[in-house]
């Protein structure tokens, strides 16, 4: 197996854009949260990954009286109890359990996927769920790599599935407020929007390769993965901050910034991305940065993305959030509600303020609506891909430590070999992305 290069990717793009998936999905303003649902059909879904994310969706889930839980799918038999319980104990019929969710796609009853499984299943579930006739509720980030994420727009618009990413934001009614306050005119013109998050991650330590345990189907873990050597402190959340099965910290939490001020700005791709930062305070066996500084050259303005996992405190006295900064205004938003302020010090007041809103609940109803309309969603693939994108440019950025020039007319580094090889990745035997014919 090669790993994929710059010309499979030219043409996997290639064929995209002969498809007309280039259309610009990042200006438009998502508002189903608002409006009324349409009339569901009944919906069997099968759930894959429940230790963390996976038993967090449950509950939304089931509460809907359409909804079945089909299937309950793990690699890890320790997982099961906990999530069995909840469907139970909403008085849903005993799922089905099966370490590999790949048994749920065969079965023709089954609706739809929901993934939440680490960010190197992603790409690949969905890709053999749409194939499979299914529609899928895929977790951030979309995808691992770039190329995953245009072949999952491919898949989804090949087989006419629906695909809902876990960016739930895009479901809040604050946030569609947000995006048209900014695009009102009233923070006058815009020049420079800075996302952040900061926290107090634990240091995991260094291990050396052993035996997974009994309960652990590794080799099903690792998936596509080609690193088949288990660590105790790898499963089940600490895989974020090695390079071959997540995307850090960026791609972990900064998605979420990330997509408010692509949607908020409008636009669709940078032209220029620059990293900074490094493993400054961790000496353990992560491989992510645990401080990281990103910049995006985007169309008439730049974007900034900033974390440090080693000190909560955060900018304003916020651990996350997002600020658009403009010649008469600024609008800050940290997750909950956003304010316009005017001026600064004591001179400075409030224009415009917006409580926080539901999210989880409003993301999953606009994913089962969709299902029934056969509308695209509000964080349909296209859009997430996109902003998922500007993680992996910052990652990629910072792993080879250039400057990263994108060509936007094809989705592609322009003039830095070791940047465009980590446009894709190399896939183990068995788990290698399927043909979209």
């Amino acid at each position: 197996m090669s790993r994929v290069n710059r010309r499979e990717f030219l043409n996997s793009a290639s064929g995209l854009l002969a498809g007309g998936l280039t259309a610009s999905l990042a200006t438009g303003v998502y508002a189903g949260a608002e409006e009324q649902p349409a009339a569901r059909p009944k919906v069997k879904l099968a759930i894959m990954g429940v230790n963390n994310r996976g038993k967090q969706l449950l509950p939304g889930f089931v509460e809907h009286p359409d909804v079945e839980i089909g299937y309950i799918c793990d690699p890890d038999s320790d997982t099961i109890p906990a999530a069995v319980k909840i469907v139970q104990d909403a008085g849903k019929p005993t799922p089905k359990i099966e370490k590999d969710f790949r048994v749920a796609l065969d079965d023709p009853s089954v609706t739809a996927l929901v993934c939440a499984a680490p960010d190197h299943w992603h790409a690949l579930a969905t890709i053999l769920a749409c194939q499979a006739g299914k529609d899928v509720y895929v977790e951030k980030p979309c995808c691992h790599n770039p190329i995953e994420g245009q072949r999952m727009i491919a898949a989804a618009r090949r087989y006419n599935r629906v695909v809902q990413v876990g960016t739930q934001r895009r479901s809040g009614v604050d946030n569609v407020a947000l995006v048209k306050e900014v695009q009102s005119g009233r923070l006058g013109k815009v020049k420079y929007v800075r996302c952040w998050i900061t926290s107090a991650r634990p240091n995991i330590g260094r291990e050396q390769p052993t035996a997974p345990p009994a309960n652990l189907d590794f080799s099903l873990w690792a998936g596509p993965g080609s690193d088949q050597a288990y660590k105790k402190n790898l499963v089940h959340y600490h895989w974020h901050w090695r390079w071959e099965f997540g995307t850090g910290e960026c791609g972990n939490n900064g998605i979420h910034a990330l997509d408010i001020a692509r949607w908020g700005l409008g636009i669709d791709y940078p032209d220029q991305v620059t990293c900074g930062g490094g493993k400054y305070f961790f000496d353990d066996d992560q491989e992510t940065p645990d401080t990281q500084l990103a910049t995006f050259d985007v169309p008439g303005a730049c974007i900034s993305w900033e974390h440090r996992t080693w000190t909560p405190r955060g900018i304003d006295g916020e651990a996350f959030g997002v600020a658009f900064y403009g010649d008469q205004a600024t609008l800050v938003t940290n997750g909950r509600g956003w304010v316009v302020y005017e001026g600064s010090g004591k001179n400075e007041k409030i224009l415009a303020k917006h409580d926080g809103a539901e999210l989880e609940k409003a993301h999953k109803a606009n994913f089962l609506d969709c299902i029934a309309s056969r509308e695209k969603p509000n964080a349909d693939i296209e859009i997430a891909h996109r902003s998922t994108l500007l993680c992996h440019l910052a990652n990629i950025a910072w792993r080879t430590k250039s400057v990263i020039r994108f060509d936007k007319s094809n989705e592609t580094i322009i003039d830095n070999e070791p940047a465009s090889k980590l446009m894709g990745r190399t896939y183990r035997k068995g788990f290698e992305l399927p043909e979209i014919s």
